[in-house]
Protein backbone atom coordinates (compact mmCIF):
# COMPACT_ATOMS: atom_id res chain seq x y z
CA UNK A 1 0.00 0.00 0.00
CA UNK A 2 2.65 2.22 1.01
CA UNK A 3 4.58 1.57 -2.25
CA UNK A 4 1.52 2.11 -4.53
CA UNK A 5 1.16 5.59 -2.48
CA UNK A 6 4.55 6.70 -3.10
CA UNK A 7 4.27 5.65 -7.07
CA UNK A 8 0.70 7.91 -7.06
CA UNK A 9 3.10 10.29 -5.08
CA UNK A 10 5.82 10.00 -8.31
CA UNK A 11 2.76 10.33 -10.69
CA UNK A 12 1.76 13.59 -9.70
CA UNK A 13 4.87 14.79 -9.67
CA UNK A 14 6.02 13.82 -12.80
CA UNK A 15 3.09 15.05 -14.68
CA UNK A 16 3.35 18.51 -13.16
CA UNK A 17 6.86 18.47 -13.91
CA UNK A 18 5.97 17.19 -17.88
CA UNK A 19 3.34 20.18 -18.29
CA UNK A 20 6.14 22.74 -16.66
CA UNK A 21 8.89 21.58 -19.37
CA UNK A 22 6.63 21.59 -22.24
CA UNK A 23 5.44 25.29 -20.96
CA UNK A 24 7.87 27.33 -18.66
CA UNK A 25 11.10 28.77 -19.85
CA UNK A 26 14.43 29.58 -17.83
CA UNK A 27 14.33 32.54 -15.27
CA UNK A 28 10.04 32.87 -16.21
CA UNK A 29 8.04 34.12 -13.73
CA UNK A 30 5.28 32.07 -12.10
CA UNK A 31 2.72 33.05 -9.67
CA UNK A 32 0.64 29.72 -7.84
CA UNK A 33 -2.87 30.83 -7.53
CA UNK A 34 -2.88 30.02 -3.59
CA UNK A 35 -6.46 29.73 -1.75
CA UNK A 36 -5.06 27.73 1.20
CA UNK A 37 -7.07 24.86 0.01
CA UNK A 38 -5.38 21.24 -0.76
CA UNK A 39 -5.79 21.21 -4.17
CA UNK A 40 -3.29 25.37 -4.72
CA UNK A 41 -1.17 23.43 -1.35
CA UNK A 42 -0.48 20.27 -3.08
CA UNK A 43 -0.06 23.00 -6.43
CA UNK A 44 2.86 24.96 -4.16
CA UNK A 45 4.20 21.51 -2.70
CA UNK A 46 5.36 20.92 -5.86
CA UNK A 47 6.48 23.99 -7.86
CA UNK A 48 8.60 24.85 -4.87
CA UNK A 49 11.25 22.14 -5.74
CA UNK A 50 10.55 22.42 -9.95
CA UNK A 51 11.25 26.23 -9.43
CA UNK A 52 14.93 25.42 -8.58
CA UNK A 53 15.32 22.59 -10.79
CA UNK A 54 13.98 23.95 -14.67
CA UNK A 55 14.77 27.24 -13.01
CA UNK A 56 12.17 29.71 -12.73
CA UNK A 57 11.07 32.38 -10.75
CA UNK A 58 7.92 31.51 -7.98
CA UNK A 59 5.28 33.75 -6.59
CA UNK A 60 2.12 32.99 -4.68
CA UNK A 61 -1.16 35.58 -5.04
CA UNK A 62 -3.82 35.02 -2.27
CA UNK A 63 -7.21 36.34 -3.48
CA UNK A 64 -9.33 36.99 -0.60
CA UNK A 65 -13.23 37.61 -1.73
CA UNK A 66 -14.29 38.46 1.67
CA UNK A 67 -17.09 35.98 1.30
CA UNK A 68 -16.28 33.67 4.49
CA UNK A 69 -16.44 34.66 7.81
CA UNK A 70 -13.49 32.87 7.80
CA UNK A 71 -11.49 34.38 4.78
CA UNK A 72 -9.13 36.34 7.20
CA UNK A 73 -7.67 32.78 8.70
CA UNK A 74 -7.63 31.57 5.37
CA UNK A 75 -5.08 34.62 4.46
CA UNK A 76 -3.14 33.88 7.65
CA UNK A 77 -2.94 30.39 6.79
CA UNK A 78 -1.30 31.33 3.27
CA UNK A 79 0.57 34.18 4.53
CA UNK A 80 2.11 31.40 7.27
CA UNK A 81 2.77 28.28 4.63
CA UNK A 82 4.48 30.55 2.35
CA UNK A 83 6.35 32.38 4.71
CA UNK A 84 7.94 28.75 5.82
CA UNK A 85 8.49 27.48 1.84
CA UNK A 86 10.79 31.19 1.09
CA UNK A 87 7.90 32.04 -1.44
CA UNK A 88 6.75 35.75 -1.67
CA UNK A 89 2.97 36.15 -1.19
CA UNK A 90 0.68 39.09 -2.36
CA UNK A 91 -2.48 39.18 -1.28
CA UNK A 92 -5.21 41.05 -3.10
CA UNK A 93 -8.78 41.55 -1.44
CA UNK A 94 -12.32 41.79 -3.60
CA UNK A 95 -15.31 43.61 -3.23
CA UNK A 96 -17.40 41.54 -5.50
CA UNK A 97 -20.40 43.83 -6.99
CA UNK A 98 -23.13 41.18 -8.82
CA UNK A 99 -24.62 41.99 -11.94
CA UNK A 100 -28.25 41.47 -12.25
CA UNK A 101 -28.20 37.65 -13.54
CA UNK A 102 -24.61 36.90 -12.48
CA UNK A 103 -24.09 34.27 -9.63
CA UNK A 104 -22.23 35.00 -6.91
CA UNK A 105 -19.48 32.53 -7.90
CA UNK A 106 -19.61 33.74 -11.42
CA UNK A 107 -19.05 37.05 -10.24
CA UNK A 108 -16.04 36.29 -7.76
CA UNK A 109 -14.18 33.95 -10.60
CA UNK A 110 -14.69 36.98 -12.98
CA UNK A 111 -12.96 39.24 -10.04
CA UNK A 112 -10.13 36.65 -9.54
CA UNK A 113 -9.31 36.14 -13.01
CA UNK A 114 -9.07 40.13 -12.80
CA UNK A 115 -6.41 40.32 -10.85
CA UNK A 116 -4.43 37.76 -12.22
CA UNK A 117 -4.10 39.86 -15.22
CA UNK A 118 -3.00 42.16 -13.21
CA UNK A 119 0.56 40.54 -12.01
CA UNK A 120 3.41 41.38 -13.35
CA UNK A 121 4.11 37.38 -14.28
CA UNK A 122 4.57 34.93 -17.39
CA UNK A 123 2.12 32.55 -15.70
CA UNK A 124 -0.60 32.71 -13.59
CA UNK A 125 -0.29 28.48 -12.04
CA UNK A 126 -3.74 27.02 -11.17
CA UNK A 127 -4.39 23.66 -8.89
CA UNK A 128 -7.86 22.65 -10.85
CA UNK A 129 -7.43 18.97 -11.60
CA UNK A 130 -9.37 15.94 -13.64
CA UNK A 131 -12.34 16.18 -11.22
CA UNK A 132 -13.13 19.96 -11.75
CA UNK A 133 -12.63 19.16 -15.74
CA UNK A 134 -16.01 16.70 -15.22
CA UNK A 135 -17.70 18.40 -12.82
CA UNK A 136 -17.43 21.71 -14.91
CA UNK A 137 -18.85 19.45 -18.21
CA UNK A 138 -21.58 18.20 -16.27
CA UNK A 139 -22.50 21.78 -15.27
CA UNK A 140 -22.42 23.20 -18.73
CA UNK A 141 -24.46 20.34 -19.86
CA UNK A 142 -27.51 20.98 -17.54
CA UNK A 143 -27.12 24.56 -18.66
CA UNK A 144 -27.70 23.96 -22.04
CA UNK A 145 -23.91 25.15 -23.00
CA UNK A 146 -22.59 24.92 -26.35
CA UNK A 147 -19.46 23.35 -27.67
CA UNK A 148 -17.33 26.21 -26.11
CA UNK A 149 -18.41 25.51 -23.17
CA UNK A 150 -18.39 22.37 -22.86
CA UNK A 151 -15.06 22.25 -24.21
CA UNK A 152 -11.96 21.23 -21.87
CA UNK A 153 -10.15 23.49 -19.86
CA UNK A 154 -7.24 23.87 -21.39
CA UNK A 155 -3.63 23.68 -19.84
CA UNK A 156 -2.56 27.08 -21.14
CA UNK A 157 -4.94 30.09 -21.83
CA UNK A 158 -4.73 33.78 -21.81
CA UNK A 159 -7.27 35.93 -19.69
CA UNK A 160 -10.05 37.58 -20.86
CA UNK A 161 -8.43 40.96 -20.33
CA UNK A 162 -5.45 39.75 -21.92
CA UNK A 163 -7.46 38.67 -24.92
CA UNK A 164 -9.64 42.09 -25.27
CA UNK A 165 -5.88 44.31 -25.32
CA UNK A 166 -4.24 42.35 -27.51
CA UNK A 167 -6.26 40.45 -30.38
CA UNK A 168 -7.07 42.60 -33.21
CA UNK A 169 -9.59 41.19 -36.23
CA UNK A 170 -7.61 39.94 -39.07
CA UNK A 171 -4.97 38.84 -37.29
CA UNK A 172 -4.86 35.79 -38.87
CA UNK A 173 -4.67 33.68 -36.30
CA UNK A 174 -7.25 32.57 -33.04
CA UNK A 175 -4.97 31.98 -30.76
CA UNK A 176 -3.76 35.19 -28.06
CA UNK A 177 -0.47 37.01 -28.74
CA UNK A 178 1.98 35.47 -26.53
CA UNK A 179 3.67 39.35 -26.88
CA UNK A 180 0.93 40.50 -24.23
CA UNK A 181 1.48 41.95 -21.34
CA UNK A 182 -0.81 39.54 -19.00
CA UNK A 183 0.35 36.63 -17.45
CA UNK A 184 -1.22 32.97 -18.97
CA UNK A 185 -3.31 30.64 -17.11
CA UNK A 186 -1.49 27.67 -16.60
CA UNK A 187 -2.81 24.22 -15.03
CA UNK A 188 -0.45 21.58 -14.53
CA UNK A 189 -2.82 19.11 -13.00
CA UNK A 190 -5.65 18.59 -15.48
CA UNK A 191 -4.97 14.93 -15.90
CA UNK A 192 -4.91 14.78 -12.01
CA UNK A 193 -7.57 13.33 -9.60
CA UNK A 194 -9.02 14.66 -6.66
CA UNK A 195 -8.07 11.45 -4.69
CA UNK A 196 -4.78 10.91 -6.06
CA UNK A 197 -3.90 15.11 -5.20
CA UNK A 198 -5.35 14.30 -1.60
CA UNK A 199 -3.68 10.82 -1.26
CA UNK A 200 -0.07 13.42 -1.82
CA UNK A 201 -1.41 15.36 0.54
CA UNK A 202 -1.42 12.67 3.53
CA UNK A 203 1.65 11.10 2.70
CA UNK A 204 3.55 14.15 3.04
CA UNK A 205 1.85 15.25 6.01
CA UNK A 206 0.31 18.72 4.15
CA UNK A 207 -1.72 20.92 6.31
CA UNK A 208 -4.56 22.77 4.66
CA UNK A 209 -7.71 24.62 5.01
CA UNK A 210 -11.31 23.30 4.65
CA UNK A 211 -13.26 25.60 3.18
CA UNK A 212 -17.31 24.60 5.05
CA UNK A 213 -19.37 25.58 2.00
CA UNK A 214 -17.60 23.08 -0.16
CA UNK A 215 -20.02 20.30 1.92
CA UNK A 216 -23.56 22.29 1.37
CA UNK A 217 -25.12 20.47 -1.48
CA UNK A 218 -27.40 23.33 -1.86
CA UNK A 219 -24.84 24.72 -4.29
CA UNK A 220 -25.08 22.80 -7.67
CA UNK A 221 -21.06 21.93 -7.77
CA UNK A 222 -21.49 20.24 -4.04
CA UNK A 223 -24.33 18.44 -5.11
CA UNK A 224 -22.59 16.98 -7.97
CA UNK A 225 -19.41 15.82 -6.15
CA UNK A 226 -21.26 14.44 -3.25
CA UNK A 227 -24.16 12.82 -4.71
CA UNK A 228 -24.37 12.04 -8.04
CA UNK A 229 -20.55 11.51 -8.88
CA UNK A 230 -19.83 9.14 -5.96
CA UNK A 231 -23.56 6.90 -7.67
CA UNK A 232 -22.05 7.44 -11.53
CA UNK A 233 -18.51 6.17 -10.23
CA UNK A 234 -20.35 2.91 -8.97
CA UNK A 235 -21.15 2.45 -12.63
CA UNK A 236 -18.69 4.01 -14.68
CA UNK A 237 -15.72 4.30 -13.00
CA UNK A 238 -13.57 5.81 -15.78
CA UNK A 239 -16.01 8.10 -16.23
CA UNK A 240 -13.65 11.18 -15.56
CA UNK A 241 -11.49 9.97 -18.11
CA UNK A 242 -14.28 9.34 -20.58
CA UNK A 243 -15.55 12.93 -19.90
CA UNK A 244 -12.29 14.47 -20.58
CA UNK A 245 -12.08 12.39 -23.73
CA UNK A 246 -15.69 13.98 -25.06
CA UNK A 247 -14.63 17.64 -23.54
CA UNK A 248 -11.72 17.23 -26.16
CA UNK A 249 -14.04 16.28 -29.14
CA UNK A 250 -16.24 19.60 -27.93
CA UNK A 251 -12.72 21.73 -27.82
CA UNK A 252 -11.84 20.69 -31.53
CA UNK A 253 -15.41 21.73 -32.64
CA UNK A 254 -14.72 24.87 -30.86
CA UNK A 255 -11.74 25.26 -32.97
CA UNK A 256 -13.20 24.41 -36.34
CA UNK A 257 -16.05 27.19 -35.56
CA UNK A 258 -13.69 29.75 -34.98
CA UNK A 259 -11.50 28.71 -37.34
CA UNK A 260 -14.63 29.53 -40.12
CA UNK A 261 -15.31 32.70 -37.57
CA UNK A 262 -11.84 33.89 -38.40
CA UNK A 263 -12.27 33.63 -42.18
CA UNK A 264 -15.17 35.05 -41.98
CA UNK A 265 -13.96 38.12 -40.03
CA UNK A 266 -11.34 38.71 -42.36
CA UNK A 267 -14.14 39.78 -44.95
CA UNK A 268 -17.00 41.83 -42.34
CA UNK A 269 -14.54 43.00 -39.29
CA UNK A 270 -13.02 46.31 -39.79
CA UNK A 271 -10.91 48.08 -36.94
CA UNK A 272 -12.73 45.77 -34.63
CA UNK A 273 -15.82 46.51 -35.74
CA UNK A 274 -18.29 44.31 -38.22
CA UNK A 275 -19.84 45.54 -41.38
CA UNK A 276 -23.59 44.50 -40.87
CA UNK A 277 -24.13 44.50 -44.71
CA UNK A 278 -21.66 42.23 -44.75
CA UNK A 279 -23.07 40.10 -41.92
CA UNK A 280 -26.15 39.78 -43.53
CA UNK A 281 -24.52 37.44 -46.54
CA UNK A 282 -23.86 35.04 -44.20
CA UNK A 283 -25.99 32.23 -43.19
CA UNK A 284 -27.76 32.48 -39.53
CA UNK A 285 -26.15 29.98 -38.25
CA UNK A 286 -22.24 30.86 -39.43
CA UNK A 287 -23.37 34.81 -38.54
CA UNK A 288 -24.32 33.53 -35.56
CA UNK A 289 -20.69 32.00 -34.94
CA UNK A 290 -19.25 34.84 -36.08
CA UNK A 291 -20.91 37.50 -33.28
CA UNK A 292 -20.46 34.97 -30.58
CA UNK A 293 -16.32 34.93 -31.82
CA UNK A 294 -16.10 38.38 -31.86
CA UNK A 295 -17.90 39.07 -28.30
CA UNK A 296 -15.70 36.71 -27.03
CA UNK A 297 -12.02 38.05 -28.49
CA UNK A 298 -13.39 40.75 -27.17
CA UNK A 299 -12.83 39.75 -23.88
CA UNK A 300 -17.14 40.23 -23.32
CA UNK A 301 -18.97 37.86 -21.07
CA UNK A 302 -21.21 36.00 -23.93
CA UNK A 303 -25.23 36.94 -23.65
CA UNK A 304 -27.47 33.43 -23.54
CA UNK A 305 -28.34 31.84 -26.89
CA UNK A 306 -31.54 33.80 -26.77
CA UNK A 307 -30.03 36.93 -26.29
CA UNK A 308 -27.99 36.29 -28.96
CA UNK A 309 -30.37 35.18 -31.57
CA UNK A 310 -32.39 38.28 -31.02
CA UNK A 311 -28.97 40.52 -31.38
CA UNK A 312 -28.93 38.89 -34.67
CA UNK A 313 -32.69 38.93 -35.92
CA UNK A 314 -32.18 43.02 -34.75
CA UNK A 315 -29.13 43.72 -36.99
CA UNK A 316 -30.32 41.34 -39.66
CA UNK A 317 -33.84 42.64 -40.34
CA UNK A 318 -33.15 46.32 -38.99
CA UNK A 319 -32.97 49.64 -41.73
CA UNK A 320 -29.73 50.55 -42.98
CA UNK A 321 -30.31 54.09 -40.44
CA UNK A 322 -31.58 52.21 -37.86
CA UNK A 323 -29.04 53.22 -34.58
CA UNK A 324 -29.59 50.07 -31.66
CA UNK A 325 -27.94 49.58 -28.91
CA UNK A 326 -27.72 46.46 -26.75
CA UNK A 327 -26.43 45.91 -23.36
CA UNK A 328 -25.72 42.36 -21.65
CA UNK A 329 -23.49 42.47 -18.05
CA UNK A 330 -21.10 44.52 -18.19
CA UNK A 331 -20.77 45.19 -22.37
CA UNK A 332 -22.81 46.27 -24.90
CA UNK A 333 -23.10 46.91 -28.98
CA UNK A 334 -24.26 49.98 -30.95
CA UNK A 335 -24.62 50.25 -34.63
CA UNK A 336 -23.65 53.18 -36.82
CA UNK A 337 -23.14 53.81 -40.43
CA UNK A 338 -23.20 50.18 -40.93
CA UNK A 339 -21.02 49.06 -38.25
CA UNK A 340 -21.27 46.81 -35.11
CA UNK A 341 -20.07 48.09 -32.48
CA UNK A 342 -18.99 45.77 -29.26
CA UNK A 343 -17.80 47.87 -26.17
CA UNK A 344 -17.64 47.72 -22.72
CA UNK A 345 -20.48 49.51 -20.77
CA UNK A 346 -19.16 52.85 -18.90
CA UNK A 347 -20.95 55.73 -17.72
CA UNK A 348 -20.07 59.34 -19.01
CA UNK A 349 -18.23 61.74 -17.19
CA UNK A 350 -19.91 65.19 -16.72
CA UNK A 351 -19.31 67.50 -19.40
CA UNK A 352 -17.57 70.40 -17.33
CA UNK A 353 -14.61 67.47 -16.53
CA UNK A 354 -11.33 69.14 -16.96
CA UNK A 355 -8.00 67.89 -16.20
CA UNK A 356 -4.48 70.37 -16.46
CA UNK A 357 -1.60 69.25 -18.71
CA UNK A 358 1.74 70.00 -17.25
CA UNK A 359 4.54 68.43 -19.39
CA UNK A 360 3.74 64.49 -18.53
CA UNK A 361 4.84 62.71 -21.88
CA UNK A 362 1.68 60.11 -21.09
CA UNK A 363 -1.45 61.65 -19.79
CA UNK A 364 -4.00 59.03 -17.55
CA UNK A 365 -7.72 59.67 -18.40
CA UNK A 366 -9.38 57.48 -16.08
CA UNK A 367 -12.60 59.02 -16.33
CA UNK A 368 -12.64 58.73 -20.44
CA UNK A 369 -10.89 55.17 -19.85
CA UNK A 370 -8.07 56.39 -22.10
CA UNK A 371 -4.98 58.15 -22.21
CA UNK A 372 -2.84 60.65 -24.08
CA UNK A 373 0.40 60.61 -25.35
CA UNK A 374 2.76 63.80 -26.37
CA UNK A 375 5.36 63.05 -28.96
CA UNK A 376 8.71 65.18 -29.71
CA UNK A 377 8.53 66.72 -33.45
CA UNK A 378 9.93 68.90 -35.35
CA UNK A 379 7.75 71.06 -37.64
CA UNK A 380 4.32 68.73 -37.33
CA UNK A 381 1.69 68.66 -34.68
CA UNK A 382 1.56 71.72 -31.98
CA UNK A 383 4.01 74.17 -31.40
CA UNK A 384 6.03 73.89 -28.20
CA UNK A 385 6.27 77.65 -27.98
CA UNK A 386 2.72 77.64 -28.31
CA UNK A 387 2.02 75.19 -25.60
CA UNK A 388 3.86 77.02 -22.95
CA UNK A 389 2.09 80.29 -23.67
CA UNK A 390 -1.10 80.18 -21.31
CA UNK A 391 -2.47 76.56 -19.33
CA UNK A 392 -2.69 74.21 -21.29
CA UNK A 393 -5.92 72.42 -20.07
CA UNK A 394 -7.95 69.01 -21.39
CA UNK A 395 -11.46 68.94 -21.50
CA UNK A 396 -14.77 67.73 -23.09
CA UNK A 397 -17.19 68.81 -25.65
CA UNK A 398 -19.42 71.44 -24.75
CA UNK A 399 -20.97 72.57 -27.74
CA UNK A 400 -20.37 75.34 -29.89
CA UNK A 401 -16.29 74.72 -30.24
CA UNK A 402 -14.46 75.45 -33.64
CA UNK A 403 -11.60 74.53 -35.14
CA UNK A 404 -9.73 75.35 -38.21
CA UNK A 405 -7.53 72.65 -39.20
CA UNK A 406 -6.79 73.86 -42.54
CA UNK A 407 -5.07 77.26 -42.79
CA UNK A 408 -6.32 77.85 -45.95
CA UNK A 409 -10.38 76.98 -45.15
CA UNK A 410 -12.19 78.76 -42.67
CA UNK A 411 -13.04 77.66 -39.57
CA UNK A 412 -15.78 75.30 -38.87
CA UNK A 413 -17.62 74.13 -36.27
CA UNK A 414 -16.40 70.35 -34.22
CA UNK A 415 -19.64 69.54 -34.65
CA UNK A 416 -19.50 69.17 -38.17
CA UNK A 417 -16.15 67.78 -38.47
CA UNK A 418 -16.87 65.04 -36.10
CA UNK A 419 -19.62 63.72 -38.15
CA UNK A 420 -17.58 64.14 -41.35
CA UNK A 421 -14.92 62.11 -39.43
CA UNK A 422 -17.68 59.64 -39.15
CA UNK A 423 -17.12 59.09 -35.31
CA UNK A 424 -19.33 57.24 -33.63
CA UNK A 425 -21.72 59.64 -30.85
CA UNK A 426 -20.43 57.93 -27.45
CA UNK A 427 -16.86 58.46 -28.56
CA UNK A 428 -17.23 62.10 -29.23
CA UNK A 429 -18.74 62.36 -25.66
CA UNK A 430 -15.41 60.83 -24.24
CA UNK A 431 -13.32 62.50 -26.96
CA UNK A 432 -10.49 64.86 -24.94
CA UNK A 433 -10.14 68.31 -26.63
CA UNK A 434 -6.41 69.90 -25.79
CA UNK A 435 -7.11 73.70 -24.96
CA UNK A 436 -4.16 76.60 -24.33
CA UNK A 437 -5.81 79.05 -22.53
CA UNK A 438 -9.47 79.36 -23.62
CA UNK A 439 -8.70 78.37 -27.50
CA UNK A 440 -9.61 74.98 -28.93
CA UNK A 441 -5.92 74.35 -30.10
CA UNK A 442 -5.88 70.17 -30.85
CA UNK A 443 -8.55 67.38 -31.38
CA UNK A 444 -6.63 64.01 -31.36
CA UNK A 445 -7.65 62.35 -34.69
CA UNK A 446 -8.58 65.75 -36.30
CA UNK A 447 -5.91 67.75 -36.12
CA UNK A 448 -4.65 71.04 -34.38
CA UNK A 449 -5.93 74.39 -34.98
CA UNK A 450 -3.88 76.48 -37.48
CA UNK A 451 -2.77 79.02 -34.58
CA UNK A 452 -1.32 76.78 -32.92
CA UNK A 453 0.43 74.55 -35.58
CA UNK A 454 4.10 74.09 -35.44
CA UNK A 455 6.27 76.04 -38.08
CA UNK A 456 8.14 74.20 -40.59
CA UNK A 457 11.64 73.18 -38.76
CA UNK A 458 10.18 74.27 -34.97
CA UNK A 459 9.89 72.16 -31.99
CA UNK A 460 6.50 70.68 -31.73
CA UNK A 461 4.85 67.97 -29.87
CA UNK A 462 2.07 65.32 -31.77
CA UNK A 463 -0.92 64.46 -29.41
CA UNK A 464 -2.28 61.08 -29.85
CA UNK A 465 -5.51 59.49 -28.08
CA UNK A 466 -5.35 56.07 -27.16
CA UNK A 467 -8.43 54.61 -25.67
CA UNK A 468 -8.37 51.70 -23.31
CA UNK A 469 -4.97 52.49 -21.91
CA UNK A 470 -6.52 53.75 -18.40
CA UNK A 471 -8.72 50.71 -18.52
CA UNK A 472 -6.00 47.92 -18.95
CA UNK A 473 -3.33 49.95 -16.40
CA UNK A 474 -0.53 49.98 -19.54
Amino acid sequence: MASSRKLKSNNISRKAENVLREQVRRGNRLFVGLSGGVDSVVLLDLLVPLSVQLPFELSAIHVNHGISPRADEWSRFCHHLCRSRGVPLETARLKINREPGVSLEAAAREERYRIFATLKADYVVLAQHLDDQAETLMLQLLRGAGVKGLSAMPVVRATRVAMKDTWQPNSGSASPARTSPYPLILRPLLEVSRREIEDYAQRHALQWITDESNDDTAFDRNFLRHEFFPMLEKRFPSYRKAFLRASGHFAEASALLDELAEVDSRECARTGSIEIECLRKLSFLRAKNLLRYMFARRGAILPSAAKLEDILRQLLFSGADAKLHVRFGNNEIRTFRGLLHIRETSAFPPIHWCMGWHGEKQLVLAELCGALKFTAAEGVGISLRKLTEYPVTVRLRRGGEGLRPDCKRPRRSLKNLLQEAAMPPWERKTLPLLFIGEQLACVPGLGVDCNFQAAPGEQALVVAWCPGVAVTGQ
